[in-house]
């Protein structure tokens, strides 16, 4: 299922009706790479800026994150962060920046790298995994339930620095 190259894990998946998609983790920073972020970033977010070349290197060369894309055709059609860290009840797992091509949403690619995600997240130990999502991202949120996320009866507090 799994097989190394040049730096990457790649998992072949076939998302929509004829398209085959690799999902990987980024162990390398490249200038392809930051093009995509470049690209993807402003899909994600109005508000945040895509990573700069040293940021996104720090990110792929972090012992607690795992850069995953999907890339078709040779190209990055999206990309998540997982979080993995370990606290006294266990390895916990986090899904960030979950972000698809506009071009390329509605085909499985989400729930691709998600799933991907938590096949990750299970190999290293943590027995859940969480992620937020804005209530106005409906068809983000329909994925996360339709893929087996159940909506959490909690408080999410942030506190700006």
């Amino acid at each position: 299922m799994f097989r190394s190259v040049t730096g990457v894990t790649r998992s072949g998946v076939q998302v929509g009706h004829t398209k085959r998609v690799n999902i990987y983790e980024v162990t390398e920073y490249s200038e392809e790479l930051k093009g995509a972020f470049d690209r993807l970033i402003p899909q994600l977010s109005s508000s945040n800026p895509p990573p700069s070349a040293e940021a996104l290197s720090n990110i792929v060369q972090s012992d607690a994150s795992r850069l995953l894309v999907a890339e078709e055709d040779g190209q990055v059609i999206g990309s998540l962060t997982l979080v993995l860290f370990r606290i006294p009840t266990g390895v916990r797992a986090w899904i960030e920046d979950v972000v698809v091509d506009s071009d390329a949403r509605g085909k499985g690619v989400g729930a691709a790298l998600s799933t991907h995600a938590v096949d990750v997240a299970k190999k290293e130990g943590a027995t859940t995994v969480d992620l937020t999502s804005r209530p106005s991202r409906e068809a983000a949120n329909r994925l996360y339930s339709r893929i087996g996320f159940v909506q959490r009866e909690t408080n999410v507090y942030r506190y700006s620095i």
